[in-house]
């Protein structure tokens, strides 16, 4: 039985205007119509169960569904959604039980409700006697722009397109058994019949996700392409490849969300030609979420939050990315109050054209990174039309952030434009890193090359020559507060700065060295140091190659 008070929350209700007699009456109603599935999936009845009132309720197992994890659902279940659609809209119940389905079908006005206790189980590709997944839709002349799993919607366990005011709400969870995860062991997604995503949005307007968890959800947990107006809250997805990814996206909330990706991006943004042309993704807020590659999958589920042995082999990528997908580009983007654990670092990514603006990221902690903190790349792959000028990188600020890198220090933090294209205006203040150490004196002499059109990853240049930052191809530097430490002995320099133009850094705390372990400055202009422990105060109008 659901209760009465989680029956009044998931129907948003808002009681105006009602006698006291009415309200009873209303929640009696809706009470006993969900204990005894008493509420039948025709309009009219529907309409009469509820005494009018919106929106009527559906529960699938009144139009068939078992929920024996045994028998295929998705057509009784796909029966109750349209059943809701045809009266002007409604909420699908999932009673407790566990419902084995293909693709569903979301429409307007629409609302999944999963009961506690329910939970929708992707199903195998290749049951006999069933057709598996709605077939990939054709994404035509898009579709080698951008990798498989983003051209298609279609192949899905919960798919929608062109909708508005949808939800998919309550405490169950999505069971991704079946799906493929697009690449490696299992079906391979491009086969007619294989699902590849737990739910997929395209084009779609008002969309709710809240309450439920995600469990080894395919390729991506979350797709939302095109999707204008939507809030993602307090999701637990625990997965074996990307936990969201947001494409071409405005007006998105996404808040208290936890997300275990070890073989891929916990929380993507991403800008493709997937929808025809270049959309940005823009107004996004990301708060209070935990991200993190350290988990034995379904382990944060369980909260038993096993960690991988000290052999295990694998990315242990989990967390928050913007791209690599970049034709259209971020603008108004805020990060606050997260939390990464065993995982890589913010990477912040234009490669194939689109512009990156306005970017605030605050109040962030890092343990057991498996990459650097921080990963800033401008880039010309320029996957997309021909003839696009390479992007811009511009107004980045970060603060407050606090690493504690020890188990990983090859690769320090990058900030790495391309030769002629400059990122502009990055600023970063009250910055604490904590890594291991064990930079040799000819790692600092490396000259790292340009890879302007290599994929953008913090592992693409290999060792670094710095321990904090390496700095190239910038203008507009301002870093103010910030601490590196080092357990173990680094013949590296803190800062590598190769052609900046504009770099001021305040109130540093370095690791004591002798003179020649702070900075390395090549090719730079207008250089201004103030009060960098154990560095003096310094200012340089031009440098072509100096240590200080």
């Amino acid at each position: 039985m659901l209760p009465l008070s989680a029956a009044r929350d998931a129907l948003h209700w808002q009681p105006k205007n009602m006698s006291n007699d009415a309200r009873r009456d209303f929640f009696k109603t809706v009470g006993a119509g969900l204990a005894s599935a008493a509420v039948l999936v025709s309009p009219e009845i529907a309409q009469t169960a509820t005494n009018g009132l919106e929106p009527p309720l559906y529960p699938v197992t009144r139009c068939g569904a078992r929920a024996d994890g045994k028998n295929v659902d998705s057509p009784a279940i796909n029966t109750a959604i349209d059943a809701a659609a045809r009266a002007g809209g409604g909420m699908v119940i999932f009673p407790a039980g566990t419902y084995l389905c293909y693709s569903l079908h979301l429409k307007s006005k629409v609302t999944l409700y999963f009961a506690p206790g329910a939970v929708l189980l992707a199903a195998d590709s290749a049951i006999e006697g069933e057709h598996g997944y709605d077939l990939a839709e054709s994404n035509q002349p898009w579709e080698s722009y951008q990798d498989f799993g983003h051209n298609h919607w279609h192949n899905s366990l919960i798919w929608g397109e062109g909708l508005e005011d949808v939800a998919i709400i309550g405490s169950g969870l999505i069971w991704g058994r079946g799906l493929s995860r697009g690449s490696g062991a299992g079906p391979r997604a491009e086969q007619a019949g294989v699902g590849n995503k737990s739910i997929a949005l395209k084009n779609c307007r008002r969309v709710l996700l809240r309450d439920f968890s995600i469990l080894h959800g395919g390729h991506f947990g979350i797709l939302a392409t095109g999707v204008d107006n939507l809030t993602i809250d307090n999701l637990t997805i625990d997965t074996n490849r990307d936990g969201m990814d947001i494409d071409c996206c405005r007006n998105v909330h996404v808040s208290n969300c936890s997300v275990n990706s070890p073989w891929d991006d916990a929380i993507c943004l991403k800008s493709s030609f997937a929808l025809g042309y270049a959309r940005a993704t823009e107004m996004v807020t990301i708060t209070n979420c935990l991200v993190t590659g350290s988990f034995e999958e379904g382990t944060l589920l369980d909260a038993s939050l096993r960690r991988f042995s000290a052999g295990a082999k694998l990315p242990r990528t989990g967390r928050i990315k913007f791209g690599t997908e970049s034709n259209g580009g971020f603008k108004n983007i805020t990060i606050s109050n997260c939390v990464f654990e065993g995982s890589n670092g913010l990477a912040i990514e234009s490669v194939d054209g689109g512009v990156i603006e306005d970017v605030c990221v605050s109040n962030v902690t890092m343990r057991e990174l498996t990459g650097p903190p921080i990963f800033i790349r401008l880039g010309s792959r320029m996957r997309g039309p021909a003839g696009v000028p390479i992007g811009t990188i511009r107004r980045i600020t970060l603060s407050d952030i606090t690493a504690m890198n020890a188990p990983f220090s090859r690769i320090c933090s990058i900030i790495s434009g391309v030769p002629g294209h400059y990122i502009e205006d990055a600023k970063l203040a009250n910055f604490t890193l904590l890594h291991q150490g064990g930079g040799t004196t000819a790692d600092r002499a490396l000259e790292l090359p340009e890879k302007e059109k290599d994929y953008p990853e913090p592992t693409m240049f290999g060792t670094t020559p710095a321990q904090g930052f390496f700095i190239r191809h910038a203008k507009g530097i301002e870093m103010s507060g910030i601490k590196i430490e080092s357990a173990g002995d680094d013949q590296r320099p803190s800062f590598v700065l190769v052609d900046v133009e504009g770099a001021d850094f305040s109130f540093l705390k370095l690791p004591s060295a002798a003179a020649g372990r702070s900075f390395s400055l090549q090719q730079v202009r207008d250089f201004t140091l103030f009060r960098g422990k154990p560095v003096a105060d310094t200012e340089l109008t031009q440098v072509e190659s100096q240590e200080l």
